[in-house]
């Protein structure tokens, strides 16, 4: 008895609060294979949505690096819709790991969130990466669905997780996320007005790159082409004069398509849409410099223009699924960073989110838009006026003017700031996926975002830059 109490001692200490907190040991990730050594705890597994179905949500949580249990807990959504938030925020964007150039084993991200904050990824809606249904049709879905699905994936969560109940929880993503978290936050504060026992503790909104409003945002990819010279005077002002874009795409005038082929074809393959400035991968190549130990074309401005294509190589290695608890089912299909198996509404994405984005407001919580300029898809042309459209609807006063805003004494993009609650930002040199393209910047805005101040107005590094 005395040896048997000796060693579950030894392993409370080992995993510091794992029995104290009651969390589950089944879905401690021991280590991740080519894993550097971190301090740090990691959980994956399921959760199981509905049991009739067969609906289970696949989830990678990765505690603080420093005093995680005085930390909040910040959920992290990719968008789509349908693409993963392991393999785009946990291991290409803002996770504490990238994988390396062989796509076997990880290297350490140094800007990782979990410096901040402890991090929640989900694969929602279930079809997408490891989440799955043993019910076909649950893979019709569309917004509402994945919303009700996210408020249960995170009430199951915190049983799991029972001291997480209490923490802050600030709610962020990006891309189709534009809708997943403002409809997630109404789903919350639904649930929260109903509630006379458990209320999320929600203290904040942040999107990047966020699709608001549909037509709005299409209109503004071409003008941001057109003031990066990568379209013509005639194609943009034949945009303007011939497209009306609050119609479907099947109900475009003809010489409006024609204008936007001539765009696509301009443009081409060879640019990426989601970073204009960045170069583009070619996987054949890439795979022939893996065997030659090269790195020459896989390097742009300093970021991996191939991490999607090594994650996919190390996601679906089996020592990774194992380690990471995931493929229980073993789907007879690969990993992927977007699904192939949804069939996701095509009408949810015209939805308005600028009506959702004021109830979170009016309940104060801040929300925080931020956008990598760099990124033709979802542009900031579109994301900047929404906001000030809907700060003008609330008849918000301006609290912090249009102003350029510094990390590591250099311009880190431009900001403004509404009434304390609503803040559009910009990250210079960022494009879609800001983590990913400028991640000391990126962590900046982050750790402004959850300490609640304002991005710094001087080029005086401040604390912890």
């Amino acid at each position: 008895m005395r040896k048997c109490w000796f060693v579950g001692v030894l392993f409370v200490v080992a995993y510091g609060s794992l029995l104290v907190e009651g969390y589950p040991i089944e879905d401690l990730v021991v280590k991740l294979p080519g894993q550097p050594k971190v301090k740090f705890s990691q959980y994956a597994g399921y959760v199981d949505i509905d049991i009739k179905h067969g609906r289970s949500l696949f989830y990678y949580f990765v505690e603080a690096d420093h005093l995680p249990h005085k930390k909040p807990l910040t959920l992290w959504l990719n968008g789509g819709p349908g693409c993963s938030s392991i393999g785009g925020g946990a291991f290409t964007e803002l996770g504490p790991f990238y994988p390396s150039g062989d796509g076997r084993g990880l290297r350490k991200n140094s800007k990782s969130w979990n410096t901040v904050s402890n991090i929640l990824f989900v694969e929602s809606p279930a079809g997408v990466g490891w989440s799955y249904s043993n019910t076909t049709s649950d893979y019709n879905i569309g917004d509402a669905s994945t919303a009700n699905d996210m408020l249960l994936f995170m009430l199951k969560w915190y049983e799991k997780f029972p001291s997480y109940k209490s923490r802050k929880l600030f709610l962020t993503g990006e891309s189709y996320a534009g809708h997943y978290i403002p409809q997630l936050a109404n789903a919350i504060l639904d649930y929260n007005a109903h509630s006379s026992s458990f209320k999320f503790n929600i203290k904040g909104v942040a999107i990047g790159n966020p699709l608001l409003k549909l037509d709005r945002d299409r209109q503004a990819t071409y003008e941001y082409l057109w003031s990066h010279g990568m379209i013509s005077d005639e194609i943009v002002l034949a945009i303007r004069n011939d497209c009306n874009f609050d119609a479907s795409y099947d109900n475009l005038s003809k010489s409006c398509k024609e204008a936007i082929n001539v765009t696509r074809k301009i443009v081409s393959q060879y640019v990426d849409n989601y970073d204009v400035i960045l170069d583009v991968c070619y996987p054949a190549i890439a795979e022939q410099e893996i065997r030659l130990k090269k790195m020459a074309t896989k390097i742009s401005l300093s970021v991996d223009v191939c991490i999607d294509y090594e994650s996919f190589n190390y996601l679906n290695l089996p020592e990774v699924q194992k380690a990471l608890h995931a493929n229980r089912t073993n789907l007879p299909y690969p990993w992927g960073m977007c699904s192939d198996v949804l069939n996701y509404s095509n009408t949810d994405p015209d939805v308005d989110m600028l009506p959702i984005l004021k109830r979170i407001v009016q309940n104060h919580i801040p929300i925080w838009v931020y956008s990598g300029d760099q990124d033709s898809v979802v542009p900031l042309l579109g994301s900047r006026t929404l906001i000030r459209e809907l700060a003008h609807d609330m008849k918000f006063k301006i609290t912090d003017s249009y102003r350029v805003w510094f990390h590591k004494g250099q311009a880190g993009g431009w900001v403004t700031e509404y009434e304390n609650l609503l803040t559009f930002a910009t990250v210079r040199g960022a494009g879609h996926m800001v983590p990913y393209g400028q991640p000391s910047r990126a962590l900046h805005l982050f750790s402004s975002f959850v300490h609640g101040k304002r991005l710094p107005n001087t080029t005086k590094p401040s604390i912890g830059e």
